[in-house]
């Protein structure tokens, strides 16, 4: 049996905590994934996204940013009788526009991986938690890159959202120390 974070409490989150969560991501199409899943996890806890997940890919085109950005509010209409994703008009509505803020940026930057990173100087933060509770809910930097992606457009996108997004990204390892997967992805 291998020492992991206390989060993970089914084999779904388990299987997620294993694999990706944490891993250092520089893939555009999956940092917009993970920006259209951190959004909707808001006010919900992470198992009921990650239940969703694979309704999510279907329904957003394979989290294909330049397909969501084309969304109609015929389209958006049908995704809120989908009952395999959450069916939240603001969280619905700002997966497109946080897609059309997602080709700006990368438009600007060459790549959105290019643009996020920057926030970290181009490395993960590596934290020394011990514990669950020691896990900040949002950061000096997470606020700093709310308040950037607002600035740009983006919605669902407060401090604390940023915080799990940099969390799942890689952006910061948040793996408690004695996690098998501390070293791993640090």
């Amino acid at each position: 049996m291998r020492d992991r974070c206390a989060w993970p409490t089914n084999d779904l989150m388990r299987e997620y905590h294993d694999t990706e969560w944490g891993v250092p991501l520089h893939e555009d199409r999956k940092h917009f994934e993970f920006l259209i899943l951190d959004a909707a996890q808001a006010g919900l806890s992470w198992n009921t996204v990650l239940q969703k997940r694979e309704n999510y890919r279907k329904a957003f085109a394979e989290f294909d940013p330049e397909k969501v950005a084309r969304f109609t509010p015929k389209r958006i209409e049908k995704l809120l009788q989908n009952p395999g994703i959450i069916r939240n008009r603001l969280k619905v509505q700002s997966a497109i526009t946080n897609a059309r803020a997602f080709l700006a940026v990368r438009e600007e930057f060459g790549s959105f991986d290019a643009y996020i990173w920057r926030f970290v100087n181009g490395k993960p933060i590596t934290n020394k938690w011990r514990s669950l509770s020691e896990l900040p809910a949002s950061t000096p930097i997470s606020d700093t890159m709310s308040k950037d992606l607002k600035r740009r457009g983006f919605a669902f996108v407060g401090s604390t959202i940023c915080y799990a997004y940099m969390q799942a990204a890689g952006l910061v390892n948040d793996h408690v120390v004695q996690c098998f997967r501390y070293n791993e992805v640090g």
